[in-house]
């Protein structure tokens, strides 16, 4: 089988197709990564190198959020359609919305990791204002486009469907991450968060408002730069800057609690790959992290800096209390591998390749305490 795929270089939607494309490769599926939002990175163009059944397509169109982007969003969409004739995949996996209102040769499924609308009234607390309305318009006609809409968490498809729905029919297939490339080399008392830093949604100003309350030192990896331009301003912290995904485990392995207390975050890669570390979690309290780490991790109002601080607090005083919550993390995580992930794609693909009977393995397994039912 041969899938083509798309990805944009500034998010987690990078890690995520890399993580997939690596896990296909070893179920013999060839992967034509079509890259948008920004040119690669070296340490970018390293991930991938090594990938025998992966051939990279390399844009650097605007990707649908950014500030006026649509000329170059319909320009990336022809630009897709002359990699799929090049290329002939047997079915076209989008990790983008508009364009699944393409003229597609391919069967087409779309992924919805994120969307502004959902981040809009999840970060600002109200509805997207009206110079929204062409985005919402365009993800709207590329969802109802595409026979197969897929999330990463419950809690994601239910807000696409909230602003854009119905969908033809749609299934939750949870990310996933190799556990072999994380691990706990002894732990220190120090925080640890990462993510982009000019991001509303990660809420990384709540933890540096709270760092001098903390106990322990925060140190704090990520992009400040926005794409559209401004910086983020720090304090109370220690900011490492942006990591190489080869260096993130390094400090993974070290850190006694891994902080997120999220806004939105519909999934969360940065959490699943602390927890593989055996870090103890203290996170935002919302929907999709709970229903990914259920009782395994500490929850937090996103904006209560003084619930946030008595909570990691606790845990720094509680050397019994973080070990074994950071063990029951760590298997709850071994739940989302690869390889789990991968399989489930592969059903995806099927069910657009004809098979109907595909679709009922995508029926989503739900998590309940520490075991997968």
């Amino acid at each position: 089988m041969r899938v083509m795929m798309t990805a944009d270089t500034v998010g987690g939607v990078w890690t995520y197709s890399v993580e997939l494309a690596r896990a296909l490769e070893n179920l013999d599926v060839d992967v034509v990564l079509a890259t948008m939002g920004a040119p690669l990175r070296p340490e970018q163009r390293e991930e991938v190198k090594g990938l025998r059944r992966v051939i990279v397509y390399e844009s650097n169109y605007k990707l649908e959020w950014m500030e006026d982007p649509w000329d170059e969003v319909h320009a990336a969409g022809e630009w897709l359609l002359r990699v799929e004739k090049s290329t002939q995949p047997d079915v076209v996996h989008l990790n983008g919305y508009a364009h699944g209102a393409f003229p597609w040769h391919a069967p087409v499924l779309i992924v919805g990791h994120s969307c502004v609308l959902s981040w809009w009234r999840a970060v600002k607390g109200e509805d997207a204002p009206q110079e929204w309305d062409s985005y919402r318009k365009e993800v709207s006609n590329g969802l109802a486009s595409v026979p197969l809409v897929l999330a990463p968490t419950h809690a994601m498809l239910a807000s696409l469907d909230h602003h854009y729905g119905p969908f033809q029919h749609s299934a939750v297939i949870a990310n996933g991450r190799e556990p072999s490339g994380f691990r706990n080399q002894g732990k220190e008392p120090f925080i640890f968060t990462a993510g982009r830093v000019w991001d509303e949604a990660k809420n990384i100003a709540a933890l540096e408002k709270a760092a001098p309350a903390l106990k322990w030192p925060l140190y704090v990896a990520g992009e400040e730069e926005h794409p559209d331009g401004g910086t983020s301003e720090h304090s109370g912290a220690t900011f490492l800057g942006r990591l190489a995904p080869q260096v993130m485990p390094y400090w993974y392995s070290r850190a006694g609690i891994y902080a997120l207390p999220a806004r939105y975050e519909p999934f969360g890669l940065s959490v699943l790959e602390a927890a593989l570390s055996e870090c103890a979690l203290v996170l935002g309290d919302i929907d999709s992290l709970r229903e990914v780490w259920g009782d395994t991790a500490l929850f937090v109002p996103p904006d209560d800096t003084d619930a946030l601080a008595h909570t990691i607090n606790l845990l720094a005083d509680d050397p019994a209390k973080r070990a074994t919550l950071a063990a029951r993390a760590r298997t709850r995580a071994l739940l989302y591998g690869s390889r789990r992930m991968a399989d489930a794609y592969l059903s995806a693909y099927s069910y657009l390749l004809g098979n109907e009977a595909a679709l009922d393995q995508l029926i989503p397994p739900r998590l309940v305490g520490e075991h997968m039912l």
